[in-house]
């Protein structure tokens, strides 16, 4: 299942226990602030923690956002 699809689901699937939803989309949401990013800029943390609040109500930590763009 692509990201895109993965992400929806996750935020309403009640069998996810809370860390995997998390990981899920702080994925999403790094690769939202790369697509997202100044042309020349990398992302960063914040901007992958402010995708996550703004997009997905979620409140990710500075190590779950790095995670995240490791992954991305």
């Amino acid at each position: 299942m692509t990201l895109w699809r993965q992400v929806p689901a996750a935020l309403t699937d009640d069998t996810l226990d809370d860390a995997e939803r998390t990981r899920i989309v702080a994925r999403g949401a790094a690769q939202l602030a790369t697509r997202r990013a100044p042309e020349g800029r990398r992302a960063t943390p914040d901007d992958v923690m402010d995708a996550a609040f703004h997009e997905f109500d979620l409140l990710l930590d500075t190590d779950q956002a790095r995670t995240a763009l490791r992954c991305d």
